[in-house]
């Protein structure tokens, strides 16, 4: 009986989240709109941070509640998804071409977080100092990422996308302001609930927290991005729709990852970087050879089937790992 409860609190806190996740950015970029700012600075931080604000609440609350290793695995997980599930869903819909000056920027930014992420994780201690880091990285990002935008290239079709996108408000700014409260607080309610139901499932279980982090928590809180780049995709905005998946795997590692470094330090384990932080690493660089050496910067089905394949390959090996009883 008490298996039902955490599933049902697990799949309430997944639907409050989405739910919660599209109010706030809604809100806030609507807020934003209305203040007079450029759609591409909107659509470059306001958005992406939107779109991770679940995983940051979920990595909080799991390292306020003493599970660090929940908001961890979420973390790297939440990265693994994106690539693997999320834009290898996406690319199958519709091929996906990379046309950006902007998007050709991110992928070395992204690279370079991950070698930072590395270097702090590299002693599989998470500590205070590492989460400091890692938000000074996060906050130093969206100043970056603001720059950029203001001294982009007109024609940039990452710009032209994201004006037709967000050109005119669609609410007043009282609107925007209750939207995006009422979906912070769906976002710390869903959280709660997902946290709570996750580390239940995880006792029963006998799985470790950072499996269940990496597994059904990552997929749950990477289902805003799977939503927006599949929307974006069909509205044939390429752009924002790979754009949106770099933009998450950034703020992932050094907003996400640093939560639990500020709130409870711990260890790290073995399988972290070996397998995960791995794995991670592989599907970008797929990513980035699709999109550097296809046609014109085309990434077409097959490319989005390799890393659907590889995401799929990854989780039956946690699989396996978990009923085997190897540590993992």
């Amino acid at each position: 009986m008490l298996t039902a409860y955490y599933i049902f609190a697990i799949i309430l806190g997944f639907a409050i989240l989405i739910w919660g996740a599209e109010r706030f950015i809604d809100g806030a970029a609507n807020i934003a709109r209305n203040l007079g700012v450029s759609p591409l600075i909107i659509g470059l931080t306001i958005v992406g941070f939107g779109t991770s604000a679940p995983e940051m609440l979920v990595s909080a609350l799991a390292a306020f509640d003493g599970v660090p290793a929940i908001g961890i695995g979420n973390a790297i997980g939440s990265n693994i998804a994106n690539i693997g599930l999320v834009l290898g869903i996406t690319i199958l819909v519709t091929p996906l071409t990379v046309n950006s000056d902007t998007l050709k920027r991110e992928f070395p930014i992204l690279a370079a977080v991950m070698g930072l992420a590395l270097w702090l994780l590299w002693d599989q201690y998470l500590g205070y100092v590492d989460g400091l880091i890692l938000f000074a990285g996060f906050i130093l990002t969206l100043f970056g990422m603001a720059f950029l935008a203001m001294h982009s290239n007109k024609e940039d079709p990452l710009e032209q996308e994201f004006e037709n996108e967000y050109a005119q408000p669609s609410m007043t700014t009282q609107q925007s302001v209750v939207s995006f409260v009422i979906g912070l607080s769906g976002l710390l309610i869903g959280s709660k609930a997902l946290v709570w139901g996750a580390t239940g499932v995880a006792t029963l279980l006998g799985v470790s927290e950072l499996i269940i982090g990496l597994t059904i928590v990552a997929i749950g809180t990477s289902l805003p991005e799977l939503a927006a780049s599949v929307i974006s995709a069909l509205k044939n905005e390429h752009d924002i729709a790979i754009g949106n998946i770099l933009g998450s795997n950034v703020f992932n590692i050094l907003a996400v990852l640093a939560m639990p470094g500020l709130i409870m330090p711990t260890a790290t384990e073995d399988a972290l970087l070996q397998r995960d932080f791995s794995v991670m690493v592989l599907l970008f660089v797929m990513l980035f050879l699709f999109a550097s050496f296809g046609k014109g910067g085309r990434i077409g089905r097959v490319a989005g089937s390799l890393m659907l394949l590889a995401y799929l390959a990854y989780n039956s090996l946690l699989a396996y790992q978990s009923m085997a009883g190897i540590p993992t």
